[in-house]
């Protein structure tokens, strides 16, 4: 167990960096020590930080689970994903990304970034932001690209931002996994419980991010099945329009991975992929999710 201390705000603040990353999104902070305690200012800043850039990556992080969870739950409430069998156990809070196979068995989401999305908007209040510490990296492979959802908003020709001006779209987790289930030999079929826990939800295709008030587009390819009041042909068509022209290269900051890095990153603004990494090149991840607001 960590020193409480290390759990707590403190006065004292740290001097550390916030550098951006060349390209679209993305900015690295070096010299924080999310073992020591974080004051309130510092906490300040880095908010500020990941909501103007993004995607914050914290490198040598070399922190405990309870250290991960009492830093991510200086943001807000933190969300328990519905796949229980791949939390960390004593920790709930920590969802296992992992492709690694032990007796047989999966010890964590295998596919978790199978396709672009932004995590948990199929909730009611859809996630801040979540944070994933790098515990077990391949030598190669295992990359996570995120794209820039105002740079993808901003972008967009003015009679297609017209049409979808108050425009809603149902997100569904149900729909993404049985989707992957098909391609995937590892997602059980959900309980009924399960399935009750995620209800589909309704969320503005364009929301205006909370605290810096800008307009991003919040649809993805993982997430959402289909926007409300069009034909289904349309729908696909548009949906898969507005994916395209996300995931352009320009629009795109490809993260790889370093030791013990942590990446903070703003699911309101963004939406994230990662490919399955094959088996034999290891890779396991922590990842907690910070609840965020009802999008508007």
């Amino acid at each position: 167990m960590p020193n409480a201390s290390a759990l707590t705000p403190s006065s004292a603040t740290q001097s550390f960096e916030i550098r951006p990353i060349e390209g679209p999104l993305g900015a690295e902070i070096l010299g924080l020590d999310l073992r020591l305690p974080v004051s309130v200012q510092d906490l300040a800043r880095i908010r500020a930080a990941l909501v103007r850039h993004n995607v914050l990556v914290f490198r040598e992080q070399r922190i405990t689970p309870e250290q991960h969870v009492a830093f991510s739950r200086r943001f807000g409430p933190l969300q328990v994903h519905v796949l229980n069998r791949f939390h960390l156990q004593g920790h709930p809070e920590i969802l296992i990304v992992s492709n690694v196979i032990e007796d047989g068995k999966p010890i964590g989401l295998v596919d978790a970034g199978a396709d672009w999305h932004s995590d948990l908007s199929y909730m009611p209040k859809p996630s801040l932001g979540s944070l994933l510490h790098a515990q077990e990296l391949p030598a190669e492979q295992g990359d996570t690209l995120f794209g820039n959802m105002f740079n993808a908003y901003e972008t967009l020709p003015a009679d297609v931002k017209q049409a979808l001006e108050g425009r809603r779209a149902v997100h569904s987790y149900v729909y993404r996994y049985r989707r992957l289930q098909k391609l995937s030999p590892w997602r059980a079929d959900l309980t009924q419980n399960q399935i009750d826990e995620v209800p589909e939800v309704e969320h503005p295709v364009i929301r205006v991010h909370p605290e810096s008030g800008r307009k991003a587009l919040f649809v993805s390819e993982g997430f959402t099945s289909h926007i409300v009041g069009l034909p289904k042909d349309e729908s696909d068509a548009l949906l898969r329009y507005l994916h395209e022209h996300t995931i352009r290269a320009e629009n795109v900051y490809r993260h790889q991975w370093r030791a013990y890095d942590m990446v903070f990153w703003d699911n309101r603004s963004t939406v994230h992929y990662a490919a399955i990494t094959p088996q034999h090149l290891r890779r396991t991840l922590y990842r907690t999710t910070v609840e965020g607001d009802v999008p508007v």
